[in-house]
């Protein structure tokens, strides 16, 4: 049976039939959590730490948390890393790309005005007798707006926004991994330098050795081995000297690409004393960790994806455009702007594909894809989270343990030291016995440092992996670097 349709009808049967199709079709929903399932409390720290919801905040402050280690010259390196690093530059240009993107996607669902002019020889309309050729021109203003009903265009402007907000929370993560470096690679210069002058104050002490022995050895007390002993000890600490200057070197270096700033010539001021470590209260994780700019980035990265499916689908649906123009046009320039020689038009115009081979279907299927690969994307960020909490939280709680052990080590080790010395000094033990001592001193006190160090370094990593310190505002005296304070409005 064939159907026929008055003509008024028709014109409206590829309307009904995009409108039956947008009841059809739906924009997946984003799981909460990315799917993860939330845990109660940090198994780390059962009885204090407890996981709190919270919608994600990446334009929350993240505290001044650097200031904690009450160090002059790490605040001041955390500044100027943060006006002059370009990792962070590069990150502020992305979301002033973003921001611009926006700003066209929002201009497509505002009207369209424009001036147009010209002139054209032609035949036939606007001339003399339509036979005989003749120069027309043009001059008028045109108006285009196009009616977003099926929100395509709100759509792509949700997506833009959402892109904006991505780079925004980018350019929070680049911040914090940039002072999170800043803070680890300066503590562990510092560390360095200390276990230098621990392993000079040894080279000493070998060489105050050594001239005694080799005195001892012209008196006739001692054999030549003895001597040879002392010498490779003192020439074996002169070598961990030399490495940890080399190490000392590297890391000012890389402090100076950090900072943004040409490493030849570069130097650290010296410390004024030992930087303090910060001790994270009890319940902080499980408050701040939403903060978190990368997380609250790939959500957004999501959101942006799911928004890009609708916009996949509007384009099922008819476009209406409205048109308009108005001017004037002549066949004689003299008289292009008297008033018999104006014009108009108005118009409207649907268009709906009818056949497309399989382009926009594709471009759905694309949008869809390019949406779970968002999701897993958000998924594996949380998951690296919990993991990086976890992780910092088993560092320092087990650091802490290790480093009691390592005072205790300490002190019996400058002790045993102390008493071979009197010992050997007065005859009664043998060189080797002295020269173990202070091997175990030396070895214990340069691994005390190290086990400080790395306290140090998972205290900042926890502090990162938190996304930011647990300050509610930043401390006094600690300010964003004013080249990105814009950037976060």
């Amino acid at each position: 049976m064939t159907l026929f349709f008055p003509p008024s009808i028709a014109r409206l049967v590829p309307l009904a039939a995009a409108l039956a199709l947008a009841g059809c079709m739906s924009i997946p929903a984003v799981p909460e959590h990315a799917g993860v399932p939330v845990p109660a409390a940090f198994s780390e720290a059962a009885d204090t730490v407890s996981w709190t919801t919270a919608a994600p905040a990446e334009a929350q402050p993240r505290g001044a948390w650097w200031l904690g280690f009450r160090d002059p010259v790490l605040n001041d390196l955390v500044q100027r890393a943060g006006d002059g690093n370009t990792t962070v530059q590069e990150a502020a240009a992305r979301l002033a790309e973003a921001r611009a993107l926006l700003r066209s996607a929002d201009a497509n669902r505002a009207p369209q005005i424009g001036v147009s002019t010209g002139v054209a020889r032609q035949v036939g309309t606007n001339t003399a007798n339509g036979t005989t050729p003749a120069t027309l021109a043009t001059a008028g203003l045109n108006v285009s707006y196009e009616l977003d009903l099926f929100g395509r265009l709100s759509q792509a402007s949700m997506a833009a926004q959402l892109d904006a907000q991505a780079r925004k929370a980018l350019l929070q993560s680049t911040l914090l991994m940039t002072q999170a470096d800043v803070a680890q690679t300066y503590l562990q210069l510092r560390a360095v330098q200390a276990e230098r002058a621990l392993v000079d104050e040894g080279l000493q002490a070998y060489q105050s050795t050594l001239r005694l022995t080799e005195r001892r050895f012209q008196a006739g007390d001692v054999a030549e081995l003895d001597v040879a002993r002392v010498q490779t000890e003192v020439a074996s600490t002169e070598s961990d000297a030399l490495a940890l200057q080399r190490q000392q070197a590297l890391l000012t270096h890389a402090l100076a690409v950090l900072v943004g700033e040409v490493s030849t010539g570069f130097t650290v001021a010296p410390a004024a004393g030992e930087a303090t470590l910060p001790v994270i209260p009890a319940g902080v994780p499980g408050t701040v960790l939403a903060r978190r700019p990368d997380v609250s980035a790939a959500q957004a990265a999501v959101m942006a994806a799911q928004a890009r499916v609708g916009v996949a689908q509007a384009a099922w649906f008819p476009a209406v455009t409205l048109t308009g123009n108005g001017g004037y046009a002549s066949p004689e320039l003299g008289d292009l702007l008297k008033w018999s020689a104006r014009s108009w038009g108005i118009g409207a115009l649907l268009s709906l594909p009818i056949f497309d081979g399989g382009r926009r279907a594709a471009q759905e299927e694309g949008a869809r894809a390019r949406m779970d690969a968002a999701m897993a994307a958000h998924r594996g960020q949380v998951l690296t989270a919990f993991r990086e909490v976890e992780d910092q939280l088993s560092a320092l709680r087990l650091l802490d343990g290790q480093a009691q052990a390592q005072g205790r080590a300490v002190q019996s080790a400058v002790r045993a030291t102390q008493l071979s010395d009197s010992r050997y000094r007065n005859g009664m033990v043998s060189q080797l016995e002295l020269l173990d001592a202070r091997r175990s001193e030396l070895r214990n006190r340069r691994q005390a440092l190290q086990v400080r160090t790395a306290q140090y370094t998972a205290t900042v990593a926890l502090i990162r992996a938190l996304g930011g310190g647990w300050e509610t505002m930043p401390l006094a005296g600690a300010t964003l670097p004013q080249k990105f304070a814009a950037a976060q409005h």
